[in-house]
């Protein structure tokens, strides 16, 4: 699958001269789109040529991942099972809703319990529970998750001067940066607050997939509007002139604050006039049932 790239046409932006164009990842798949299937992709073919029937991975109850595995479970003939971080509530949500009706098996742990799940032990008893299963980690992202986003780069035929994401996990971000070789420069837009090790994550999946150590990427920790759980007015504002001027939807969680950061970063003339910037949308429009 590959997605369209856009050109924004803005008043905004021409005045100063800049082309800013839209990867719309989010048009990949009704479900399975943006970043979640660029990192799901390759897991799903290691999956199945190790022989494994069942897919196991851990998420919030608002968690794309969970949406989108689950879906991804259904198209493809895997069995699903989801470690959801909290209390169990019913009826479940939207997204846990969804997940279920596409064959996902919900499980609730613990906020403790859920801060084990990259320890061994934690893991075995995971398997004694279901049996065999192939682990995907919480937000897909693995080194195979980065040869899945790397793999963007290659349907842009144009170069660019920059090249912007919003940043989760930081995986996605990672697959950009070894993807563009060092050519350009990487812009992450964190929607998290305080993650202060977060470009040594991103450091870490980019060498452990190509080797390589790159310096032409930075992340900007200013537009997280306080986390993943928050849309405050200034946002959703942003979000929704942006809808009506462009006609593209952003998510609130990701997307969103990528693309209003952007917007600043340009009108303080960051960008020099002349730039070509490509932002990527990394989908994740079910996080809308978060704010319903």
């Amino acid at each position: 699958m590959i997605s369209p790239l856009q050109k924004l046409s803005d008043p905004f932006l021409e005045a100063r001269q800049l082309q800013v164009f839209m990867k719309r990842d989010d048009l990949l798949h009704p479900f399975i789109s943006g970043n979640k299937w660029r990192k799901l992709q390759h897991n799903l073919a290691a999956a199945k040529a190790l022989g494994q029937h069942t897919l196991l991975t851990f998420g919030g109850a608002f968690s794309n991942h969970i949406h989108a595995v689950a879906a991804a479970g259904s198209e493809f003939g895997f069995r699903t099972i989801g470690i959801i971080r909290g209390e169990s509530v019913m009826p479940l949500n939207a997204t846990l809703s969804f997940a279920a009706e596409h064959g996902m098996q919900i499980h609730f742990i613990s906020r403790h319990e859920y801060r084990q799940k990259s320890n061994a032990s934690f893991i075995s008893n995971l398997h004694r529970q279901f049996g065999e299963f192939y682990l995907l980690p919480e937000g897909g992202s693995n080194t195979l998750a980065v040869k899945g986003c790397a793999d963007i780069i290659q349907e842009i035929n144009f170069s660019c001067d920059y090249l912007c994401c919003p940043v989760g996990t930081g995986a996605t971000m990672a697959g950009l940066i070894a993807g563009a070789q060092g050519k350009g420069r990487v812009l992450g837009f964190s929607v998290l607050k305080g993650i202060k090790d977060l470009e040594e994550k991103i450091a870490h999946f980019t060498s452990a997939f190509c080797g390589i150590e790159y310096s032409n990427w930075s992340v900007y920790h200013d537009y997280h509007f306080g986390g993943y759980a928050k849309l405050p007015a200034t946002l959703k504002s942003f979000i929704e002139e942006f809808r009506q001027r462009q006609d593209i939807l952003l998510d609130p969680v990701y997307t969103g604050k990528m693309m209003f950061g952007i917007y600043e970063l340009a009108g303080k003339n960051f960008f020099p006039a002349g730039s070509t910037i490509i932002a990527i949308h990394t989908g994740g429009l079910q996080g809308w049932n978060g704010f319903v």
